[in-house]
């Protein structure tokens, strides 16, 4: 389980599956907002280092719902990635698909778990693929790397 030395794990659960947990400093009906709110996503959700920045960002925070971010590193490098809102139960629990657009038959579905514990919050991120070669090819593309980033910048938008 993640922990106070290191507040995020990537764990693999099967040839499709990942777990990913990470703790934040904040009460989870927060980190739920930071986490479906455009105005929050795009100040959190691409990793700044790499030069990322969050271009468009739409969300139909419902079920049936949909969403659609755009990550751009210059004019030539735009990455997208959409999905549809399957479940949510406000503020514990998100479950939704999510799709790079480039590789559209390696959709995932997502459940996102938030958990309060003394003003602190545990989300846990469950990501099942549709085979072991998609997941491979999430991991491959630097995605633990990004997720660390991008959740330091969370962590540090939720301290604001």
């Amino acid at each position: 389980m993640a922990s106070a030395n290191d507040p995020q794990l990537l764990e693999r659960v099967s040839d499709t599956e990942i777990r990913i947990m990470r703790w934040f400093n904040a009460p989870a009906a927060l980190v739920f907002q930071a986490w479906t709110e455009p105005e929050y996503l795009k100040r959190w959700w691409a990793p700044a280092s790499r030069g990322v920045k969050v271009t468009l960002c739409e969300a139909d925070v419902q079920v049936g719902g949909k969403y659609r971010y755009v990550i751009t590193r210059s004019p030539e490098e735009e990455y997208a990635f959409s999905g549809v809102y399957r479940e949510i139960d406000r503020p514990s629990r998100l479950v939704y698909t999510q799709t790079f657009e480039a590789f559209p038959d390696a959709a995932a579905v997502c459940t996102v778990e938030f958990r309060e514990e003394q003003g602190r919050t545990l989300m846990t991120s469950t990501e099942v693929y549709p085979s072991k070669e998609a997941l491979e090819g999430a991991l491959c593309s630097g995605m633990e790397e990004g997720m660390r980033e991008t959740f330091q910048q969370l962590e540090a938008l939720l301290q604001r």
